[in-house]
């Protein structure tokens, strides 16, 4: 799509240092800092699910998830309110840079292995694979939604192994 292709060649001209993890998509942009984060996960390999509902009242429950370092979840994502809402792993630095795009951009239509947007009432899932101990942000990055509140944080605890991964 034409209006798209526009969109996305803004975001990522606007972003240049925009890191949300996960490789490259149709919007072109690749991820310098993909591992920040974690890493996209397999379905083969989710060690447990997580589930996450997104409100109206621009809130996330629950608004903290705890996990290990090395596990792989699934977000499974739940809208329950009329609004569309997003549900977006990154840094909070990236996340904050995403969200002026999108207050922009607020038609930008973006897929990313890190991210989901649910109409009210849907439901979807987002994979992750958590490579490193610390914070990771989520949030809505939908206009006025990140403002209001509507983030959340994942505290990666540290395992006991060698601290290696892979790619």
């Amino acid at each position: 799509m034409k209006i798209h292709s526009i969109a996305a060649s803004l975001a990522l001209a606007l972003t240049a240092t925009l890191a949300l993890a996960g490789g490259n998509h149709a919007g072109g942009h690749g991820h310098a800092s993909d591992d920040a984060i974690g890493v996209p996960g397999e379905a083969a390999k989710v060690t447990r699910t997580v589930e996450v509902d997104m409100t109206d009242n621009m809130r996330f429950n629950p608004p903290s998830i705890n996990v290990r370092q090395g596990e792989t979840v699934r977000f499974k994502v739940r809208n329950s309110g009329q609004l569309k809402h997003e549900f977006v792993l990154g840094t909070e630095h990236e996340l904050k840079e995403h969200y002026q795009v999108m207050l922009k951009n607020p038609e930008m239509e973006h897929e990313e292995p890190n991210m989901i947007t649910l109409a009210g009432g849907k439901t979807g899932e987002v994979i992750w694979h958590f490579t490193k101990s610390g914070k990771v942000d989520f949030a809505c990055l939908q206009p006025g939604h990140y403002d209001a509140g509507m983030k959340g944080a994942v505290t990666v605890a540290k395992t006991g192994g060698s601290g290696s991964h892979k790619h």
